[in-house]
């Protein structure tokens, strides 16, 4: 059964798939509630998918806030009452100690963060101000957080944390493109949005450095279609926003949005 479950997924997800398959199992055979720590995107897509295919269990996916990208996941048995069960996700409030400005980064408070022996999965979404960051992290951490968190980079910082109400997120901002594309391939469009060559883009999207939608592509000739998201390590992402319609030479018109 576990085999033809693995053919869904990518290899690489295979240990991730064991974990959620026994989460699922817990709550439908044992009556278990389980809280996990911040899942991204495609990790909850998978508990998703596996939750779906057991008519005994529920699900509910919760990051801090309406748009969060990473979240925690509530697996329950059917019969429980999910919406009043507490996610247990604070704010934790960074602020620059006698400057108005961080000019820091999201991955400058990450490496703080794991630099300080957090694993990865109790962090959630990281929203980065001019004069602060707000960032969502799992209630078991945040007092800790809240006191040894004194530098980022090489800036100090002072914190505080916040209830849910106070978080303010950031939104993404987009650097549109428009162009033509003879196709819909993955390594055709990502040329064009990187401003490199097709031929080097090939190499790092099969060697595992790409994904569409969070889901590792190692095929370059995959398709892409409106709402895709690819990611590219040590390039950045993109959306494709929209697919308009064919020229009269027969090329495809596209937009695309790239993270900035």
């Amino acid at each position: 059964m576990k085999s033809a479950i693995y053919n869904h997924f990518h290899p690489e997800e295979k240990a991730f798939v064991d974990r959620a398959l026994e989460w699922i199992d817990r709550s439908a055979m044992q009556h278990e509630l389980k809280r996990t720590d911040f899942l991204d995107p495609r990790q909850a897509q998978i508990v998703e998918m596996l939750a779906n295919r057991n008519a005994d269990v529920q699900l509910r996916l919760d990051g801090g806030y309406a748009d969060a990208e990473r979240k925690r996941a509530l697996i329950a048995p059917d019969y429980r009452d999910l919406d009043n069960e507490p996610m247990l996700i604070a704010v934790l409030e960074a602020r620059a100690a006698g400057a108005t400005h961080l000019e820091l980064d999201h991955g400058d408070f990450l490496g703080a963060l794991l630099g300080l022996g957090i694993k990865r999965d109790r962090i959630g979404d990281i929203h980065v101000h001019e004069s602060f960051a707000h960032i969502m992290v799992t209630d078991e951490i945040a007092d800790y957080l809240n006191i040894h968190l004194r530098q980022v980079h090489r800036l100090n910082v002072l914190t505080d944390i916040l209830p849910l109400e106070g978080l303010k997120p950031v939104v993404s901002k987009l650097e549109e493109m428009s162009f033509t594309v003879a196709s819909m391939r993955l390594d055709g469009i990502a040329s064009d949005v990187y401003r490199i060559s097709r031929s080097k883009i090939v190499d790092p999207i099969r060697a595992g450095r790409c994904r569409i939608n969070w889901k590792t592509e190692e095929d370059p000739s995959e398709p892409l279609k409106e709402g895709d998201t690819v990611s590219f390590k040590g390039l950045g992402r993109f959306k494709v926003l929209e697919v308009d319609g064919v020229t009269k030479k027969g090329r495809i018109r596209v937009k695309i949005g790239k993270f900035i």
